[in-house]
């Protein structure tokens, strides 16, 4: 018998083996160098406000590798930091000179630090990102369509060639919410409702608080939340003593808005409860399930439904974004929370072609609803093969 292999303990490693063992070919290494550090520097600076009270900020290259590696990895704010106190690379790619087993600050700062990059930021500097890599593939900067284009032009004075292929398409980015019903949307609303009126009642001269009936309230929502298969009569039983217990908690606040003032917090959240009793009680009164600038989260009223007609999910929640791929790197042609044709941003993302490379693709290659007559007739004009089915039966 092989004699059982023992585990070398921790101490019995060379002093700083840990911290040396950084690998060029890793992928926090490489994304490292192609970073656009400065450009990063430059609109993270724009939100600091230039104040000197308070504590030292957080630096550029830190707040955007962290919030870089979490979006790469899919992770929480806390699996986050952790990711970063147990990986060197990924210290290294933050800027730190040395391996430290702590986090470089913590995990409720990353929610305050996404908001110094607007999508405008973020935009230039995943174009930034893409110039860098391409350059990074060969020695020498590989020459560009619109390098030949303007060389052949200046012999012949005609428009320069069509290069290249371009893959359009849309996709919906799913927000982090629970799948909206109505009951469930009223008793949230209703549980923030009575929080402002907490937040409120101490600055009032009144003798007596006002009932709120929270405890019935949530008993009538759990008895409809309990149930496994809940009939329409006890559905629109549960969303019309919802709307009751929400509509007094309103009269309550608006009574109460005299003698006191909310915080700018609760003043958002009170009009993003008021418009969704409004748009509650509309779809009630009706009878229907949808309604324009339909709210669908409390925590995050932007969040529209975004009808997609796939078999797995026909509608999802979140973003919907039109992307174009281009030799294997990908751009954010088109991002919004309302729900929108894709076939309308086919030309802004040709003519944003043409602005890189200086001609028009010479193929694009996208799904059946982008083949309307007025893409056809705009490829047909400057010679760009879109192959596809023919319009009509």
């Amino acid at each position: 018998m092989h004699p059982r292999s023992k585990q070398i303990a921790f101490h019995d490693f060379e002093e700083g083996f840990i911290g040396s063992r950084i690998f060029k070919d890793n992928r926090w290494v490489k994304l490292a160098k192609i970073m656009p550090w400065d450009l990063i520097d430059s609109y993270y600076n724009e939100g600091l406000g230039g104040s000197q009270i308070g504590q030292p900020a957080i630096s550029s290259r830190m707040a955007f590798a962290a919030l870089f590696i979490q979006r790469e990895k899919n992770l929480s704010q806390e699996e986050t930091m952790a990711e970063i106190a147990e990986n060197a690379h990924c210290q290294f790619f933050m800027g730190l000179p040395e391996f430290t087993n702590q986090a470089p600050f913590h995990a409720s700062n990353l929610s305050r630090l996404q908001k110094r990059f607007s999508s405008e930021a973020l935009a230039a500097i995943n174009e930034a990102i893409i110039q860098a890599a391409k350059e990074d593939e060969d020695d020498e900067p590989p020459s560009s369509p619109s390098a030949g284009a303007s060389s052949e032009g200046s012999e012949t004075s005609e428009e320069p060639k069509n290069q290249g292929t371009l893959i359009l398409d849309a996709t919906c980015i799913p927000a982090d919410i629970h799948y909206p019903t109505d009951v469930r949307l009223l008793h949230k609303a209703r549980e923030q409702s009575e929080q402002i009126i907490d937040a409120m009642y101490p600055q009032t001269k009144l003798e007596k608080k006002p009932r709120t009936y929270r405890k019935n309230a949530r008993k009538d929502f759990l008895r409809l939340a309990r149930a496994k298969r809940p009939g329409r009569k006890a559905i629109r039983t549960a969303i019309r003593l919802q709307l009751q217990y929400l509509r007094r908690n309103l009269q309550y606040i608006s009574e109460m808005s005299s003698q006191c003032t909310l915080s700018e917090k609760h003043t958002h959240l009170l009009t993003t409860i008021q418009t969704i009793y409004t748009q509650q009680l509309e779809m009630f009164e009706l009878r229907k399930h949808s309604c324009e600038g339909r709210i669908v989260s409390v925590s995050q009223p932007w969040v529209r439904p975004i009808v997609r007609g796939k078999a797995a999910k026909a509608t999802e929640f979140g973003a919907k974004v039109a992307a174009s791929v281009e030799d294997g790197y990908v751009r954010c042609d088109h991002f919004s929370f309302d729900a929108f044709n894709e076939a309308t941003s086919f030309q802004a993302s040709i003519h944003a072609y043409h602005e890189r490379h200086g001609c028009y693709p010479e193929r694009v290659l996208v799904d059946k609803i982008y083949r309307n007559r007025d893409n056809l007739a705009f490829c047909k004009a400057h010679k760009i093969k879109m192959s596809g089915p023919a319009l009509g039966r």
